[in-house]
């Protein structure tokens, strides 16, 4: 694996897995990921481990599932002790670092028991997710909770947007006819291109960032995280990226009306939430989809302008570059906005991943139908910058192998998500106590088996139904599947990666030595 010495992870916040044209899009033209496509190998069917920002992306970053981090939604800290990407990378001597997005709390409780100063360098790197933060910019900066050290809107000031918070007020929000402020908070405002220029929003912006972070590299090897913010809301859209998509290339909405009709109790109260209830209005999909389809289309222009400084640089033949999302978007489908629940526009996620090596021209452009998961990323990473796996810690599995042809090796044969939904309206409606609002998915290629604390499971066919219209949870022909599926979740519950501190190889020395040790016990 010589021929990589960097990595470049490219998420893209709230991207669908079916917005891009490699993916079937009809209308929205991506041509750049497309080619990234056409270089490396396009996994159709990978899933996030759980369908919200927080807990998705410190699933990402650790190789773990929820259950085993810990880090169950947004703002719930990732404990100090949790091992992630830059722990597995920098002893093999790269920088690791982020331009953009993590959407993670620190540990600020359990660095003071340890004793760790956040200032100092140990302190930043388990503040900043273990990245070092070249630019860390979440994109979430209301009006009351500005960080006034937020480089972009210092940045924005100095290109003359005059304001106390320019990313909300200009990246983030139209003009009126008398020159007043719309929010893009308001999805009423989508249609409205954001008062800025093309070139100082976000997306180029943070391009910008990471083409600076590695030319300040060097020779040095690097693994960089570039995060994009969009086209997570707010959904606002510089010119001309606006307006260049209208009604008429819009996907219809993938839901129908018997989908309210007895839905189960959770969906029921996911439905009640005031965003599932404004997509659901006359109006709203044909407002918000175009502008948040041409942030994706803006992603791939600067995507390209990205991959031509790579080739330029000599970087593309020595970098493995993985595109993805950490969960997907709703907007309006199935009756609901946001994400959170396991249907496939929210949970599924796009994943492309381009390894510079000869051994991989076998699976150039190929479409790769096996499960993956978010969690993979890690092993593979390591594995591709010559690591030692580490699987009594890491629960994911090297794609190496499916990128050098090696389909026959060892596989998955489903997908695990997870869902804490206890910080959402839905759990007090339905009147349930924090700990109780949990939900888990087991995925097959047929099946999709959705288990709820309290409440009845669901299933959907995935073979007759892959619009997961119709809920077989209750269907007394479907008992033998449900009990079968649910064995498979509480078997995998059993698998979760519990004993970290020590390797599985370790475990094998010792055992069976007490005698040796000179521990007699049970001796006659």
């Amino acid at each position: 694996m010589a021929a990589v010495r960097n990595i470049l992870f490219i998420m893209a916040d709230q991207l669908r897995a079916d917005y891009l044209s490699c993916t079937g899009h009809p209308t929205l033209k991506t041509p750049h990921i497309d080619g990234l496509a056409k270089k490396g190998v396009l996994f159709d069917r990978a899933y996030c481990q759980a369908p919200v920002c927080g807990p998705s992306r410190m699933s990402f970053y650790t190789g773990r599932y929820m259950t085993s981090h810990g880090a169950t939604y947004n703002n719930v800290p990732l404990r100090a002790t949790e091992l992630t990407l830059g722990d597995y990378l920098r002893p093999l001597g790269h920088r690791v670092a982020l331009v953009g997005k993590t959407h993670m709390k620190s540990d600020d409780e359990g660095m003071k028991r340890l004793g760790i100063d956040p200032k100092s360098s140990l302190g930043v790197l388990i503040s900043e997710c273990g990245f070092e933060p070249f630019e860390r910019d979440d994109g979430l900066h209301p009006n009351q909770s500005l960080d006034p050290d937020l480089a972009y809107n210092t940045w924005l000031r100095s290109r003359g947007y005059v304001s106390d918070n320019p990313w909300h007020d200009f990246a983030n929000a139209a003009e009126g006819p008398d020159g007043e402020i719309l929010s893009g908070w308001y999805m009423r405002n989508s249609n409205l291109p954001a008062r800025i220029r093309e070139e100082d929003s976000e997306t180029p912006y943070m391009t910008d960032r990471a083409m600076d972070f590695i030319r300040e590299s060097g020779d040095r090897p690097w693994c960089l995280h570039l995060s994009y913010i969009k086209p997570h809301w707010p959904y606002i859209a510089p010119a001309p990226y606006h307006n260049m998509y209208g009604i008429d290339q819009i996907l219809p909405a993938h839901r129908r009306a018997a989908e309210r009709q007895n839905p189960h109790p959770v969906v029921d109260a996911f439905m009640q939430h005031e965003e599932s209830v404004n997509f659901s209005r006359d109006g709203a999909r044909e407002t918000v989809i175009p502008a948040y389809m041409g942030l994706v289309k803006q992603l791939d222009d600067h995507l390209g302008r990205l991959f031509a400084f790579l080739e330029s640089s000599g970087r593309m033949q020595d970098t493995l570059i993985v595109l993805t999302s950490d969960h997907g978007d709703y907007l309006g489908d199935h009756w609901l906005g946001e994400k959170e629940l396991f249907h496939e526009e929210s949970v599924r996620i796009p994943m492309i991943v381009y390894h510079p090596d000869a051994a991989a021209d076998v699976t150039r452009g190929r479409v790769d139908h096996a499960f993956v998961e978010a969690i993979d990323l890690i092993p593979t990473f390591l594995a591709a910058a010559g690591g030692v796996p580490q699987p009594h810690r890491l629960e994911g599995l090297s794609l190496l192998p499916r990128l050098f042809g090696e389909s026959a090796a060892p596989w998955r044969d489903a997908a695990f998500s997870e869902c804490d939904y206890a910080f959402r309206p839905a759990r007090q409606i339905l009147k349930l106590p924090p700990d109780r609002a949990r939900a888990y998915m087991v995925r097959t290629d047929r099946w999709k088996y959705i288990a709820y604390d309290g409440f009845r499971p669901q299933l959907f066919d995935l073979q007759d139904d892959p619009g997961e219209y119709t809920d077989l949870g209750e269907s007394p022909a479907h008992a033998a599947t449900r009990a079968e599926l649910a064995a498979r979740l509480f078997d995998w519950l059993r698998q979760r990666r519990i004993r970290t501190t020590l390797s599985d190889a370790e475990v094998e020395k010792r055992t069976g030595t007490a005698k040796a040790r000179g521990i007699l016990f049970g001796v006659w």
